[in-house]
């Protein structure tokens, strides 16, 4: 046997571009295709759009364009501009950018220098220019390459940055922007900047109340009581209750999105809880009060730490290098501005206390309950091994796969048995209903303890006792594409909605979509997932291709079901409109017939029908 050599030959010094393009999670955590709010094509523009935004904060132009077209992104800010003799080092020279600069920068998004440079490399097409006074730099690179060399010239543009690029698709396969997470994170970037305007899409958006209007906008229903909205120096909170389950933190740092949250989300709800207590003077639970909060915080960080390149938790335990703790920082701010504001509404005290006796009530109705149910779910998923795990959790830390975990839901022994044999066992899990699951809208939160499916899927999740414990980073729902499998669809969906918003809101829910049709000849398979596809493949593979419509998950075999579940998963996000609340969406779809659903689903099956016989034509046809 050939021994392993290990000599010079085998060492390699990898330059910046080429260690950002074999390692792109480091710099981007998850490639994607785009239809998750944390894929790496949303990321790039958040790396552009931060240094945009950061000119801003350090008081230098009000406005920013952002332009997504055709794959090919645009953004254009009027700040300083990056000093000319500069501008194709900060975008390809590691360890390069004024951030490192406290003084330039001292509460920046960016501090690594890395940002740019990670979009620079992943971009099949990467433009930047920079105007001051009257001169204009501009470089263009490719995957990282200089392939028009800085040139300069006069120019009578305002002064400013502008980027555009284009992502590798080398890298980027098969990816789409989607506007309205795009829109999200613009409208994100306004909340936390009042008095800028970003212009995208032809809107203009800006926000003049801040962490206040952001509430104000993606509240589900009214609020029990007027948003309580709190400023001071390096910190902004707004929070109400409202009247879905669970809590809702929207939280930020130095105008980073964290969306898994962070020291100062942690110590947030851990002051608001203890100063209300301590107002009262009363020994309130913790988790009685904080249900069914809805809040926003925003802090400022000198040097932030993060646990990864994307910032989306932060790690900092002090505002700043060897100062105040966060979770004393945000507490003797509540303490203080909270205490005042109650002390000032006593109507708003009233509607609040009334609400922790509420939620204390309907715990102690549960406890017993829930013992029972949780003893019930070991020995289910112990005995009937309706959860198929997987070795890989969103709570493991340290592991640089955990954004890939996967809960897939399906319906079945044929559908969860393809689905088992095909998966990835290190991050993909599978979850087995029993038939289809109670229409749960309008129902307490009794049923989810008392009902065995609804159960097991929140002992899956374990999402009984805080949203932060959930297992998988996905939740994909995977039923046949027919009338009975769109009905389970809608019911788990009524499911999450009802009793845990926030996995929808969070953008953890998703439908797998999988081919209707598969049209092959000797030579190739094309699988098709509209009729549009199907056409193109007959068209493309010519006379007479094998024709098959897949009616079920379960007719799909492990080999095919591979694929699907694989590197070419598609994956329709569930999302909810700012236009539609929560309770108006169940009580249309799931609630007492209505005529107007009467007249929706009329007219969808009219299409459907016209659909169906399209496709029997083009049967006969083939």
């Amino acid at each position: 046997m050939a021994e392993n050599q290990y000599t010079e030959d085998n060492i390699r010094s990898l330059d910046w571009k080429e260690h950002i393009r074999l390692r792109p999670g480091m710099y981007i955590g998850k490639l994607g295709d785009g239809s998750s709010a944390d894929d790496g094509i949303y990321i790039l523009v958040k790396e552009v759009m931060d240094n945009c935004i950061d000119e801003f904060v350090m008081g230098n132009g009000k406005r920013i364009d952002i332009v997504v077209k055709d794959g090919k992104v645009t953004a254009r800010d009027f700040g300083r501009g990056i000093p000319l003799g500069k501008v194709q080092e900060v975008v390809s020279k590691m360890n390069t950018g004024a951030k490192y600069d406290s003084k330039a920068f001292k509460k920046a998004v960016g501090l690594n220098g890395v940002g740019t440079k990670a979009v620079n490399a992943l971009s099949s097409h990467f433009m930047i220019y920079s105007v001051r006074n009257g001169e204009k730099a501009q470089v263009s690179f490719s995957q990282g390459n200089v392939v028009e060399e800085l040139k300069r010239s006069k120019s009578d543009e305002p002064d400013g940055t502008y980027v555009e690029f284009i992502p590798d698709d080398t890298v980027f396969k098969k990816y789409a922007f989607k506007t309205a997470y795009l829109e999200k994170m613009i409208w994100n970037y306004c909340y936390l900047n009042r008095g800028l305007t970003i212009k995208f899409s032809g809107k203009n958006f800006l926000s003049k109340n801040g962490l206040k209007d952001l509430l104000e906008n993606n509240m589900d229903g009214d609020p029990l009581y007027p948003i309580i909205h709190l400023e001071g120096e390096d910190i902004e909170v707004a929070f109400t209750h409202g009247k879905t389950y669970g809590e809702d933190y929207y939280s930020f740092v130095n105008g980073q999105h964290t969306t898994q949250g962070g020291t100062h989300q942690s110590a947030f709800r851990e002051s608001v809880a203890k100063v209300i207590k301590d107002f009262y003077g009363k020994n309130y639970e913790a988790s009685d009060i904080r249900q069914s909060i809805v809040a926003a915080v925003a802090v400022k960080v000198i040097e932030p730490v993060f646990e990864s390149q994307t910032k989306t938790k932060l790690g900092s335990l002090e505002i700043e290098p060897g100062g105040e703790t966060m979770r004393t920082f945000i507490n003797n701010f509540l303490k203080e501005k909270l205490d005042n504001f109650l002390h000032r509404n006593p109507e708003v005290v009233d509607i609040l206390e009334k609400k922790i006796k509420q939620s204390e009530k309907e715990r102690k109705e549960l406890s017993g309950i829930r013992k029972i149910a949780r003893d019930r779910a070991k020995k289910a998923n112990l005995h009937n091994k309706k959860l198929r795990d997987c070795r890989v959790h969103l709570t493991d830390l340290k592991n640089d796969r955990r954004e890939e975990t996967t809960l897939f839901i399906t319906e079945g022994d044929s559908a969860s048995g393809s689905i088992t044999k095909s998966r990835d066992v290190n991050t993909q899990a599978v979850f087995s209903l029993k038939g289809k699951p109670l229409n749960s809208y309008g129902l307490t939160k009794k049923v989810v303890y008392e009902n065995e499916e609804f159960n097991l899927i929140q002992a899956a999740l374990n999402i009984e006792d805080d949203m932060d414990d959930l297992r998988y980073n996905n939740i994909v729902i995977a039923t046949d594409a027919d009338v009975d499998g769109m009905h389970i669809r809608m019911l788990l969906l009524t499911f999450f909605l009802q009793f845990f918003p926030d996995l929808v809101k969070r953008n953890h829910v998703y439908v797998l979509q999988t081919p209707l049709f598969r049209v092959r000849n000797k030579k190739k398979t094309i699988y098709c997932y509209s009729e549009e596809e199907r056409r193109s493949a007959m068209a493309e593979l010519g006379k007479n291709p094998e024709i098959t419509r897949f009616k079920g998950l379960g007719e799909i075999s492990p080999d095919e079901f591979k694929h699907f579940i694989g590197e070419d998963i598609r994956l329709e996000p569930v999302m909810l409109s700012k236009e539609a609340s929560i309770d108006s969406i169940l009580s249309y779809y799931m609630g007492k017939n209505t005529q107007q659903r009467q007249e929706f689903i009329i007219d969808n099956l009219r299409v459907e029908e016209a659909v169906d016989n399209d496709t029997n034509e083009l049967d006969k046809a083939s």
